[in-house]
């Protein structure tokens, strides 16, 4: 089984292109999990940072997968991470929101123009993992406790139950273009 780990700049096109040129063989399976959510107000952030937040996440997934065709084989997947807590309008969420929305669409196109290959994305709430603190900073217990006592799960979703959707993503080859909400119901309770 080939097994491999590369760390390079994902949002540089000519890195990730590398990347998949370099693989010796076909793979089965691509997770994406770079990028993290800019949560700020739009009338703040400068016209060319603005571009930015609405496009990177986006255009990672379309070079992933321009990179991925002839590299991912027939029965294999990808698999795009993306998030569920922007769906609902508040102040400092407008770009978030939009790329948020914007995605799923993106994702079923995307299982249409690669097909066979399968292409989902997961949509995760709040996972504890540490892009949250970094988001959270000393707020992170305060919401970890809040979700204890909100969730119908009554507790904080972990990275191991997003891993947990991603391999039974990949293992189901009847699935593609699809967003699996993986939020121990934040969603219903927010």
């Amino acid at each position: 089984m080939f097994r491999c780990t590369a760390a390079f700049d994902a949002n540089d096109a000519t890195q990730l292109k590398s990347f998949f040129q370099d693989l010796p063989d076909l793979v089965d399976h691509v997770m994406v999990t770079a990028g993290a959510p800019h949560y700020r107000s739009p009338l703040e952030i400068p016209p060319e940072e603005t571009r930015h937040d609405l496009t990177d996440h986006l255009l990672l997934a379309l070079n992933v997968a321009r990179s991925a065709a002839g590299k991912v084989g027939s029965a294999g997947s990808l698999i795009f991470m993306g998030g569920t807590g922007a769906r609902r309008p508040k102040p400092g969420l407008a770009i978030v929101s939009t790329v948020t929305v914007a995605f799923p669409a993106l994702i079923a196109n995307l299982a249409l123009e690669l097909a066979p290959i399968r292409v989902n994305l997961i949509a995760a709430g709040f996972v504890d993992t540490p892009l949250s603190a970094s988001l959270l900073g000393d707020n992170l217990d305060k919401r970890r406790d809040e979700l204890r006592a909100t969730l119908p799960i009554r507790r904080v979703v972990g990275p191991a139950d997003v891993a947990a959707l991603a391999v039974y993503i990949m293992s189901n080859t009847a699935l593609t273009g699809a967003t699996y909400d993986v939020d121990g119901g934040q969603q219903l309770v927010s």
